[in-house]
Formats: structure tokens, sequence, C-alpha cells
């Protein structure tokens, strides 16, 4: 999977078909909007790309207070590479770019550095100045500007509705199996083990309660203890992907 930081060379992707959001997690919801930017890609014949930004608007709106985060860019880009996708635009995410209207990040970003041949949204995806942005708002511009535009219902996984917010409860009280589930992967932590430890200094990666977790690190299962801030593993001195079972 290509990745981008900011719109350099986007336009070398070929007949594109996107999505957008924050797609915290990439949890079975997110899969189906995956599956179906794919699908999208593979009907106007080009490539299936993923937008996100960073900072999360939240926190570079101010409003970062109680923010977790199921995963970091780098967490985020290795699941989205695993679903099949074949690009990932990461947008620099500030106060200015907040302020565009919907019709503008589609005229300017989408349309005039992306070239979308495709564009597929959640049923209750919001974006833009005022949230003004969602599937009945962007039907006319696609009429206009000449893309697909296709919307995704809601996931909904044996009548629970999936969502990042649930998640995040699931790894709070530490029931990670539930979470993985709702997920439909374990849950990621990326790190550098240094003497058997792995320490989290992204603030906003969110941890379960300290404890001890059935994981899978390297492709070997083990036990983990949770500590606070800092995972304890049995590996020396390397990145390790933990898989939290």
């Amino acid at each position: 999977m290509r990745i981008h930081y900011g719109f350099d060379d986007v336009a070398t992707i070929e007949a594109p078909a996107a999505t957008l959001g924050s797609f915290d997690g990439v949890h079975g919801g997110h899969r189906m909007l995956l599956d179906a930017v794919k699908r999208l890609a593979a009907q106007v014949g080009g490539r299936s790309v993923v937008m996100t930004f960073e900072p999360h608007p939240r926190i570079a709106l101010g409003m970062d207070e109680g923010l977790a985060l199921l995963t970091t860019v780098e967490e985020k880009a290795m699941l989205l590479e695993r679903a099949g996708i074949d690009a990932m635009i990461v947008v620099p995410f500030d106060h200015r770019f907040s302020n565009q209207s919907h019709e503008e990040f589609i005229r300017n970003c989408m349309i005039g550095k992306l070239h979308i041949r495709g564009l597929a949204v959640g049923y209750n995806h919001r974006f833009g100045r005022d949230n003004e942005g969602n599937f009945d708002t962007l039907s006319p511009l696609a009429a206009r500007f000449g893309f697909v535009l296709h919307r995704v219902e809601q996931y909904t996984d044996d009548s629970t509705k999936v969502s990042s917010t649930v998640i995040r409860r699931l790894i709070e009280e530490g029931d990670m199996a539930q979470a993985a589930r709702l997920l439909t992967h374990p849950y990621i932590i990326k790190g550098m083990a240094r003497n058997g430890r792995v320490d989290i200094t992204d603030r906003y990666k969110l941890l379960p309660p300290s404890g001890r977790y059935a994981a899978v690190v390297g492709g070997q299962e083990m036990n983990v203890v949770v500590d606070g801030r800092s995972l304890l593993v049995d590996i020396e001195d390397r990145e390790v992907i933990i898989e939290l079972i």
C-alpha cells in the first residue's frame, strides 16, 4: 500500500475511488466501507483510497480532553494494508482545513488534487464546515463533477451497533475478546521492545487496564502484562506488533 502525507503526488493514483474519515480501529463497520470502496475502485477501473487525518480533528481543534484512540497512524496503515486498500492519504488537519465547506473540500481536494472517480461514504458520515457534508448534499456534487457516489449502511454484529466508541468501552473494561470480535481482528499495539518492556509514549493510545492478557507477538502466543502505560513482553530490543486476543 502506498502512503501519501498530504496531497503531494496523489495525482499519480490511477482513477481513484476514495472514502474518508478517522477509521479509528479499522473495525467491522469500517470493513464494510472498505469493501465498498474496493468494489467501487473495480467498477471505475482504478485504485482504492482511504483519506484520513492527522492529528485527529479533536486534537487539532483543542477538544481532546478525555480522547482515547484505538490506532496510531502507523497501526491504521498496517490494518488498511491488510484489508487490501491500495493507498492511504494522511491529510494534515488544522483550523483552516476544518473551515472548508463540504463543497470546497470536494472541489479543491477530492477533484482538484486527487481526481476521484468514485466516493464511498457511511450512512451517517458528515464532514466539512458545520458538518454539512453528507450523502444527500454530496449527490448533486457527484452529478456535477462526474464521480460515482455510493452509500454504505450501518453495520451491526448480533444486533450490537459496532462503533469505535463501543469498542473503546470494551477495552477500558479489559474485555479484549469482545473487542476483537467487533474489531474483526485482535487489538493491535505497535511499539519498540527494550529489555522486555514496551513503553507507550503516545498519550492518546488506549490501553486496557493493568493486568495479564493473552496475546500473539511476532506470531508467538504469550502472556503480556499491561503495567500502566507499559507492556511487559518476553521479547528483547526490537519493534513488535502485539495483538491482544
